[in-house]
């Protein structure tokens, strides 16, 4: 196998991880109000989240770093043309970060209820930018050999937004399901009934996606050309359906399985059609940035499979050891009754 399809395979696989742990995050941030009936609902929702976000953040620099050092013609063009989009997704990742550790510093109701909105706003700005980032990666942007024409603006295209909803409801459910196992008692059980609210409104966004994705893009195209590629989204789909079986059964641990296995599975399904491009172009296919003109030297790629080799699987086992230590569920007695909990 060729170095840059490996990284290319890497650099997939990160970012599919990435949205997999961190889009629980999201999801339980996005629900932060509308689940939390009362401070201790809120405080039990944080503390779900509390041990385990910094560390999925690893996945989001390591996927930036992947990029920057096996694709920089890629990464350079991604900060030229989603500048703007990049530097909101900053600020919000920043206003979250901080909303976490600064809602439990003071016990005024104004303090308490001005964090709570960025919880909300923190998680909900990521999620909609990370989708409507993809997207347009997936329709291609107005690239020449003069670089990117176009403005945030041009992102905002249907097919971009379209995918930032369905980010937004994918990593919901997910954050719902998550919490529906994290937490007990009528939290939990409003958060399952909220995930089996939003499944169908998520089901039917993923066929519309599916369904401009034929129109908007040419990811199809490597299907057509290799049928073996299309295990990834019939796994997508059947995951997808799975999280209603598993929900409706009382299984939300399975649920939220399959739900990660649905994040997992809609991300491969973008990146297999992409293959080899990494950002097409629209306006013409001879500019598209591909994983052979845009990567880095084989020398350079040969050193960090090394790196990649040792340090990845001490990160899983690392995740993997935290995930286990906190896999109990919190309860609003623990939290009301720990000074030190958020």
């Amino acid at each position: 196998m060729e170095y840059q399809i490996l990284w290319f395979i890497l650099w997939g696989v990160l970012w599919a991880v990435y949205f997999m742990l961190d889009g629980f995050v999201m999801g339980a941030g996005m629900l932060h109000n509308l689940l939390g009936k009362s401070d201790g609902d809120k405080r039990v929702m944080i503390n779900t989240i509390g041990p385990v976000w910094e560390g999925n953040e690893v996945w989001l620099v390591t996927a930036g770093g992947v990029t920057f050092a096996a694709f920089p013609t890629t990464y350079a063009l991604m900060f030229s043309a989603l500048y703007t989009a990049l530097f909101l997704l900053l600020c919000a990742l920043i206003v979250r970060g901080v909303s976490y550790e600064f809602r439990g510093k003071e016990d005024f109701a104004w303090w308490k209820r001005t964090w709570d909105y960025a919880i909300m706003v923190g998680n909900f700005l990521p999620a909609l930018l990370f989708g409507v980032a993809f997207g347009n990666f997936f329709a291609g942007l107005p690239i020449d050999a003069d670089g990117f024409h176009g403005s945030i603006l041009t992102l905002l295209n249907p097919y971009g937004l379209l995918t930032g909803v369905l980010f937004v409801l994918l990593f919901t459910v997910h954050g719902a399901l998550y919490l529906t196992v994290k937490s007990t008692d009528d939290l939990s059980r409003r958060s399952n009934r909220m995930a089996d609210r939003l499944w169908p409104l998520l089901l039917v966004v993923a066929v519309l996606f599916l369904v401009a994705t034929k129109f908007a893009t040419r990811l199809y195209d490597n299907y057509l050309a290799h049928p073996l590629l299309l295990i990834i989204p019939l796994l997508a789909v059947g995951s997808l359906l799975a999280i209603r079986l598993l929900s409706g059964k009382g299984k939300p641990l399975s649920a939220l399985a399959a739900s990660s296995l649905t994040i997992l599975m809609v991300v491969g399904t973008g990146v297999a059609g992409l293959f080899p491009n990494m950002i097409p172009s629209n306006i013409d296919t001879a500019y598209s940035l591909t994983i052979f003109n845009s990567s880095s030297s084989l020398y350079t790629l040969k050193i960090m499979t090394v790196v990649a080799g040792i340090f990845v699987p001490i990160v899983i086992g690392y995740k993997i050891w935290i995930y286990r230590i906190f896999r109990a569920p919190v309860r609003v007695e623990e939290v009301l009754a720990d000074k030190h909990a958020y």
